[in-house]
């Protein structure tokens, strides 16, 4: 059953070492994207703007309501949170906000003309959704996922123990091992 739960023998929440080079690229990712959210949502909040007011207010070429501002800016700093942490968190988290980016563009897509549309999204809202969905994912996969990760990283070894385990022996024999100079042993 186990087997089944979890093929791959590694889950999105194993632990990298504190210090890896790889949550440096899970906190700026979720630094930048938070610290985007956060400035267009404060500056929606700014312009005063209804909270549910679907006119059509702009801000930095997008529409907004103050929803939306307000959503923005919680989502900004659950990303700086996740910056702060850092490591699988971040990287946890910033595929999971991507994930929802995405599945909020294609919602969003489908109630444009509608009067659900309570964001007061627009096409340009739809795309700058699927942009940083695809901009959060790739930050939170960088160098968890993919077909060719090195061996040394954490999380192809996670994934392949037998593996690491027989590269770790090779490479302990290979500097402990007597050199034989042209004889048969």
């Amino acid at each position: 059953m186990e087997r089944a739960l979890h093929p791959v023998n590694a889950r999105l929440d194993d632990h990298l070492p504190v210090d890896h080079k790889l949550g440096k690229v899970y906190r700026v990712g979720a630094g930048l994207t938070g610290l985007l959210l956060i400035v267009f949502g404060v500056l929606g909040l700014i312009d005063q703007i209804g909270f549910f007011d679907t006119g059509g207010d702009t801000v930095l070429a997008l529409n907004t309501n103050g929803a939306l501002s307000v959503l923005s800016i919680c989502i900004g700093v659950l990303l700086f949170v996740g910056m702060v942490i850092g490591g699988t968190f971040a990287s946890t988290l910033n595929i999971v906000l991507g994930v929802a980016f995405i599945a909020s563009g294609f919602i969003n897509l489908a109630l444009l003309d509608t009067g659900l549309n309570f964001l007061a999204f627009e096409i340009q809202n739809v795309l700058f959704s699927f942009v940083v969905g695809v901009m959060l994912m790739w930050f939170g996969m960088y160098g968890r996922v993919g077909s060719a990760l090195p061996h040394d990283n954490p999380y192809w070894r996670a994934r392949h123990p037998e593996q690491a385990a027989r590269e770790d022996r090779a490479r302990r024999t290979q500097g402990t091992a007597p050199v034989m100079h042209g004889r048969c042993p």
